[in-house]
């Protein structure tokens, strides 16, 4: 494939409609720090292109537990990689999904939350069983085109109301809703609400973690995650694969003014709904007790948008969640049947693979509806925050032992076995700590332990990732180094000198061409990164 429907392709599969009400709802909270997730990608999506995706070609690999198998061997961490990846879609994707289109629902309709989950989850199984994975790919690309061009429309609309950009820190300054509670100050915009770096103590998202937490979380996202692999992979060579990261990265500076900001204006223009603060006010707006900032986007879409418009950007946000569940539905029962049922049951025939495949998405969706009151409670009901912490505390080890196994020739499979595994554990002790003691409402004491209370998920996320490296090195270094073979070709210090994907031998104009084409992208990612440097900087 060439590079352009790639780099749109990876924007999109970033950009679900959950992402949208999650990024306009934390700008509502907090202001625009957290487009830092949607900055910080330029530096891992470079990486992919220059150091992972040459790395997995050289390897002849399709599928990232392929890598892994190659590289350390035996069937351990294919299979924990396979058992945490159901995990992460319950805790993460299918929740998600099904609480942001449930919410649209609720918004637009007025129904009641749990029939708006109920009516989403039938129409999406229909979809699923009726349409399968073409229909998926073939609405994704419109899908996300209309998204995109309705989110302009709507972010024009937007900074129209409140009397343009230069308005937009005096207008969220004032975004106070009528009804507080008396002796606290959780109802007042942050003050660094302006600001993309932020107290690395005090901050609800500090420059510290957001500089070094997010890399290494991204890091699992866009290198090591299948669906994203799998894109760049599919590229004609590897300059097909640079251009596509550096068009993405381009890509992934919009969301700042078409989501954030917008999210912003939200709370400037109804404080009473978006900004509420009193239990009572909140179920009233959005039917979750501990606030309503998620509410951000589709309030936006209701009040502002023409009415046809409205209606094509409401049916287009619903169609995008379908599609985006049922890509994980369908990814979700294949991984199980055929990684983890196959292992127990190596003579399994087709049909009883085929019913295992559908048990399995009832469980998942069982699962994931009684996890949805759990979402709406955790940190302080912000979606998109929600995601991250659970991501900090599943992925660092996992980047790890890519990593490692990428740029150390020593790292073998027990010490990987093991740095997951104490990763696993520390991570999830976390997780589990957090969901028992979620922060608490406005004007409520706080009873959190110590451990969540003075570590931030993102610092929480580089210890992890230190702790889990150490306990690879470690447990490496104490048993035997790993054979030839399973070093040759697949770590950077061993990458197969063959011409790159797409050079033909014998054809002396296309060396020259590459190598001009490599230049071509090797000076734009220079100037992407400055790019993003001067946005840094500006927002700073």
């Amino acid at each position: 494939m060439t590079w352009w429907p790639i780099g749109a392709s990876l924007f999109a599969s970033s950009e679900g409609s959950g992402l949208f009400i999650g990024l306009a709802g934390s700008g509502a909270a907090g202001g625009l720090a957290v487009a830092g997730f949607e900055w910080n990608a330029t530096y891992v999506l470079l990486a992919l292109a220059w150091v992972f995706v040459p790395i997995y070609v050289s390897s002849e690999i399709v599928t990232m537990p392929e890598y892994i198998q190659k590289r350390y061997g035996g069937q351990r961490i294919c299979m924990y990689l396979s058992v945490l990846s159901l995990l992460l879609s319950v805790f993460t994707k299918i929740s998600i999904d099904l609480y942001a289109g449930a919410l649209f629902v609720h918004i637009c309709l007025g129904w009641n939350f749990y029939l708006s989950t109920t009516l989403m989850l039938i129409v999406t199984a229909l979809y699923t069983i009726a349409g399968g994975l073409a229909a998926v790919i073939y609405t994704d690309a419109l899908q996300t085109f209309i998204m995109v061009v309705g989110a302009v429309i709507l972010a024009v609309k937007a900074f129209n109301q409140i009397g343009g950009y230069d308005r937009l820190e005096a207008a969220y300054a004032q975004a106070i809703p009528a009804k507080t509670i008396t002796n606290t100050t959780c109802h007042l915009p942050r003050t660094d609400a302006m600001h993309m770096f932020r107290d690395p103590y005090t901050a609800d998202l500090p420059w510290t973690g957001m500089t070094f937490g997010l890399t290494i979380m991204a890091t699992w996202y866009w290198c090591t995650d299948q669906v994203i692999v799998q894109r760049s992979l599919s590229a004609r060579d590897l300059n097909h694969v640079k251009a596509s990261s550096i068009l993405a990265s381009y890509l992934k500076m919009l969301p700042m003014g078409l989501i954030v900001m917008p999210g912003m204006i939200s709370r400037a223009l109804y404080p009473d709904d978006v900004g509420c603060v009193v239990p009572s006010e909140c179920l009233r707006a959005c039917g979750a007790e501990i606030g309503c900032s998620n509410i951000a986007y589709p309030k936006l879409v209701i009040e502002l948008m023409p009415t046809g418009l409205r209606g094509l950007m409401i049916a287009v946000m619903m169609a995008a969640l379908m599609s985006s569940l049922t890509s994980v539905f369908n990814s979700s029962s294949t991984l199980f049947t055929m990684d983890i049922w196959r292992q127990l049951r190596p003579r399994a025939g087709e049909r009883e693979l085929l019913l295992v495949g559908r048990l399995v998405i009832v469980v998942l969706i069982g699962v994931s509806v009684a996890w949805i009151p759990i979402l709406q409670g955790s940190n302080s009901g912000q979606l998109f925050i929600y995601m991250q912490s659970v991501t900090s505390s599943l992925a660092p080890p996992v980047t790890a032992v890519f990593v490692l196994g990428i740029f150390w020739r020593r790292a073998n499979e027990q010490g990987a076995f093991w740095g997951l595994m104490v990763g696993l554990a520390v991570g999830a002790g976390r997780m589990v700590l957090e969901f028992l003691h979620p922060a608490p409402p406005c004007g409520a004491p706080d009873v959190q332990p110590a451990l969540l209370g003075s570590i931030h998920y993102l610092h929480f996320a580089v210890a992890l990732f230190v702790l889990s490296s150490a306990v690879v090195v470690s447990g490496s270094l104490l048993t035997p180094a790993p054979q030839g073979a399973q070093i040759e070709n697949l770590t950077w210090w061993t990458l197969s000198q063959a011409l790159p994907l797409g050079a033909k031998a014998g054809d002396g104009q296309m060396p020259q061409k590459q190598a001009f084409w490599a230049r071509v992208c090797g000076f734009n990612a220079i100037l992407l990164m400055c790019v993003n440097i001067f946005f840094y900087a500006y927002f700073a």
